[in-house]
């Protein structure tokens, strides 16, 4: 095997789906919670400074933060640890660690509640139905991307129960972790072979491996095969997480290229920054790093340290051996 050769393919595969996903969030930050009719006459088109936050210009948020958090365990540690994972979510939520300034900001109800019960000692990881907000769907991107890039898992159950464990650290709910599954069947999809049918393929997919599943019902939308056909007032953006992934699954398969998906699913309105940051990874696998246009990525705060993270992960990754992550 030319190792050269698949370190940078993996380094194509991390930097597409990263930046794609920073770029979505740092569109939506500025907006975040906007009503969806004033976004249609007022619609984002363009990176912009989140003014009531008093926040520069590409900066991103919590969505991110998660994301590099999970990366940086997965390359420094060689495998998927969620004690580790759960560790440098606490040290990004109380000493700013993978933070565009240096402090966190964004924190959902549920993640804080879970790392709260982590530096106390006690069990973490909620499962009410309060917890099946989009907390760990927005942070789940670097799981698919290193089973997929190091081989790890070679059966669909195995994949799907990394992706469950690492869910569960924050959110627990079995809806919650089902939308993590599902997201990654599309990603694995999408990495497979591009294209709409990848999509399809992968919401097929999940839709055959969760059936009999206890919130198999809540994403039945999903699966249905007249999806992609419903008007854009049917399609909620709300924090709760079939919603989230129902928006950002909508514009993935509504639009051709990366700008116009991460716009559209922005002006959306509500969850903006998560919603477009999940999508915005999705949609970076889709089309490629060059698809994302150049001056979002260079007006990304801390854009040459997600850069770094990249290469150093692609290098740690692609010389990886299989290994069980149960």
């Amino acid at each position: 095997m030319d190792n050269s050769r698949t370190a940078q393919n993996a380094y194509e595969i991390l930097r597409a789906g990263i930046f794609g996903h920073a770029v979505g969030d740092a569109l939506g930050v500025p907006v975040e919670f906007s009503p969806r009719n004033h976004l249609l006459q007022h619609p984002v088109t363009d990176l912009m400074e989140p003014v009531a936050r008093e926040l520069p210009k590409g900066v991103w948020s919590d969505d991110t933060s998660m994301v590099l958090c999970t990366m940086a365990s997965l390359t420094e540690r060689g495998g998927i640890v969620p004690e580790d994972i759960m560790l440098r979510f606490s040290q990004w939520a109380t000493k700013g660690f993978f933070t565009p300034q240096g402090r966190a900001f964004g924190m959902g109800r549920t993640t804080c509640k879970a790392i709260a019960d982590y530096l106390h000692g006690r069990h973490y990881g909620c499962k009410t139905e309060r917890d099946c907000g989009n907390g760990s769907l927005m942070r789940i991107l670097p799981i698919p991307l290193y089973q997929h890039i190091t081989g790890t898992g070679s059966t669909a159950e195995q994949r799907i129960r990394s992706v469950h464990t690492v869910s569960a650290l924050t959110h627990a709910h079995p809806r919650a972790m089902m939308a993590c599954g599902i997201y990654s069947f599309v990603m694995e999809a999408l990495l497979e072979q591009n294209g709409p049918s990848a999509i399809l393929r992968g919401l097929e997919q999940a839709d055959a491996f969760y059936r009999g599943y206890p919130e198999h019902d809540a994403f039945s939308r999903l699966f249905s095969p007249d999806f992609a056909r419903m008007d854009p007032e049917d399609i909620h953006s709300s924090g709760y997480v079939v919603d989230t992934l129902e928006a950002a699954l909508w514009c993935l398969l509504t639009t051709e290229d990366y700008s116009g998906c991460v716009l559209q699913a922005v002006n959306l309105g509500g969850d903006t920054d998560t919603v477009t940051a999940v999508v915005g990874g999705l949609a970076g696998i889709r089309y490629g790093f060059d698809a994302i246009p150049t001056s979002w990525v260079s007006a990304l705060l801390r854009h040459d340290r997600l850069e770094q993270m990249c290469m150093e992960a692609a290098q740690r990754w692609s010389s990886a051996c299989p290994t069980a992550t149960d």
